[in-house]
């Protein structure tokens, strides 16, 4: 009995001490009995620790349209195989309550395809939309709609907006429909879905018109789009457009994920001045999106990110005009990151939760 006893204990020390295995599944089955909303809107600030967002706030004359918010929650983003998650790791806990490998795109740690919320809400005939300053088919956007084993193979995620013809997308990377490497145009295909299609080549994104009896794509850049600071402005328009659109294609109710994708983008570059450039673009997205959450009503409005970038700190001889940045890494970290939720539901989102929770909240709000 002992040897037994032994390798029991082991094995409960063994789970209790690998990350992979905490909350992986839990928060599956909590009780709401409140008010549930009808559409609920993601919004991640790839890259946005706290710093981002205090740096942000200075610089904005001591502001932000994160103050409206009254519910504030810290999740932790670690991966399955790692301390540090990365976006796709890290998004995929968020649509599909996993922790996975870094990498992963739509996929356990096990390599087994996951459902996930878009497109649970797809099956439950909910309208659903992505918005993202980066391509489309980076890693936080492809994490809602595509099941591959590695993020940077863009083209196989590209193919699933085929199998999942979301019903609004707007973001760059139109080469990976169009000039492929296989010689498929997957532009045509997605008219044959229903899509009306147009990009930057054609009009500015303010200036397109939208068929609200059509899915409406936008390609914004054919790799990445611009920065902010180099005139990319379609942030704002789109998250005023895309709730606008899809509560109109459907009365069952939308889920809409929006990425602030670049703020994680200056903290690779360690560039103080683009982290809070791109961080007041996305708080002006969120203004967009909370006028719409305060008008209707039935709409659920949760912020936060998949992890930091930079080890970023507001340093001495620091002035609201003048952040003086300094930087531990080129890389992400481990920091615990805020949630911060607004509108029916938001209660669920107090409190210290893995990443994965994020996930199985927004399935009970939605009641799957």
């Amino acid at each position: 009995m002992r040897p037994l006893l032994i390798a029991f204990l082991a094995t409960i020390l063994f789970i209790s001490c690998d990350p992979s295995s905490v909350l992986n599944e839990s928060s599956k089955a909590e009780v709401y009995s409140g008010k549930r909303p009808k559409n609920i809107i993601l919004m991640v600030g790839d890259g946005m620790g706290l710093t981002q967002i205090t740096a942000g706030y200075y610089r904005n004359g001591e502001k932000l349209n994160l103050e409206k918010f009254p519910v504030i929650g810290i999740h932790k983003p670690y991966s399955a195989n790692d301390l540090i998650t990365d976006s796709a790791a890290g998004a995929t806990a968020f649509s599909a309550g996993k922790k996975t490998f870094n990498k992963a795109i739509g996929m356990d740690k096990d390599s087994a395809f996951v459902k996930t919320i878009l497109e649970e809400a797809m099956k439950q005939g909910l309208a659903t939309g992505l918005v993202a300053t980066s391509t489309i088919v980076h890693a936080t956007p492809a994490a809602f709609v595509a099941h591959v084993d590695d993020r940077y193979k863009y083209e196989d995620i590209a193919k699933f907006f085929l199998l999942n013809p979301v019903d609004y997308f707007v973001g760059g990377g139109k080469q990976y429909f169009e000039q492929r490497e296989d010689g498929l145009n997957l532009l045509p295909m997605l008219e044959e879905k229903g899509y009306d299609l147009s990009d930057y080549e054609k009009e500015p994104f303010r200036e397109a018109v939208v068929d609200f009896d059509k899915k409406f794509g936008y390609f914004t850049a054919e790799s990445d789009p611009l920065k902010y600071e180099e005139g990319r402005d379609y942030l704002v328009p789109a998250s005023k457009q895309a709730p606008l659109f899809l509560k109109r294609k459907s009365e069952k109710g939308f889920f809409l994920m929006i990425e602030g994708s670049q703020i994680d983008w200056g903290g690779h570059d360690n560039d103080s001045e683009y982290i809070i450039s791109e961080m007041i673009d996305f708080d002006n997205g969120i203004g967009a999106i909370m006028d719409f959450a305060e008008e209707d009503g039935e709409t659920l409005v949760i912020v936060t990110a998949d992890h930091e970038t930079g080890g970023y700190a507001i340093n001495k001889g620091s002035t609201r005009d003048t952040i003086i940045g300094r930087f531990t890494s080129d890389q992400h970290t481990a920091q615990l990151i805020p949630v911060f939720a607004y509108g029916p539901g938001a209660e669920l989102f107090s409190g210290i939760y893995e990443n994965t929770a994020i996930y199985y909240k927004m399935k009970t709000l939605f009641g799957f």
